[in-house]
């Protein structure tokens, strides 16, 4: 295997490169098991509208083609993303959310013939190294027990509370984790 390159891009190369990871978001989601997809397009609608969230960020992962990307940003202090956290429990969630402390990792593929090689891993830390959050969340997809060891194995934990933030799938049931960031 060649040697992989990560890569930042600005919102205006991401939105270049939005073909690309279409493809890629097809590939990587064809043989995950338990996975169901929203299809190149809907992924492109969804990704047409992160890519213009204040604060969004993207690495790409190369060689030269591309292999994998993560990309985020965060989610402002009254989007639809956190009316799961909302709730009786006391965390701390609800106030870092309402200071704009809080980075969620929207997206982070690979393609099935390059995983279990370190690519995501570098991709995650890459991406939420320059954060300056105090918390960091993505949602999962409840039968997505691959990605859910991936992200247990970096130090994330399942959210007691669900989430209600819109699934990429009609139906689809997402959980949500947090982790703090390194340091």
């Amino acid at each position: 295997m060649t040697e992989v390159f990560l890569r930042r891009l600005s919102r205006w190369q991401a939105e270049q490169q939005r073909e690309s990871v279409a493809d890629l978001y097809v590939a990587a989601y064809e043989e995950v098991p338990g996975a169901q997809s929203p299809g190149r397009s809907g992924f492109l609608r969804r990704f047409e509208e992160d890519v213009q969230r204040p604060g969004f960020d993207m690495i790409i992962a190369g060689d030269p083609f591309l292999v994998g990307c993560a990309y985020g940003y965060p989610p402002g202090r009254e989007g639809e993303w956190w009316h799961g956290f909302r709730g009786a429990e006391t965390d701390g969630t609800e106030e870092l959310a309402a200071s704009d402390r809080v980075f969620a990792l929207a997206e982070l593929m690979v393609l099935p013939d390059r995983r279990r090689m370190g690519i995501a891993t570098r991709l995650q830390e890459r991406l939420l190294e320059r954060q300056e959050a105090d918390l960091l969340t993505t949602l999962i997809a409840a039968t997505n027990t691959p990605a859910a060891a991936a992200y247990t194995s970096w130090g994330w934990t399942r959210s007691h509370r669900p989430p209600t933030a819109p699934a990429p799938v009609e139906g689809e049931r997402m959980e949500a984790w947090t982790r703090r960031p390194a340091g």
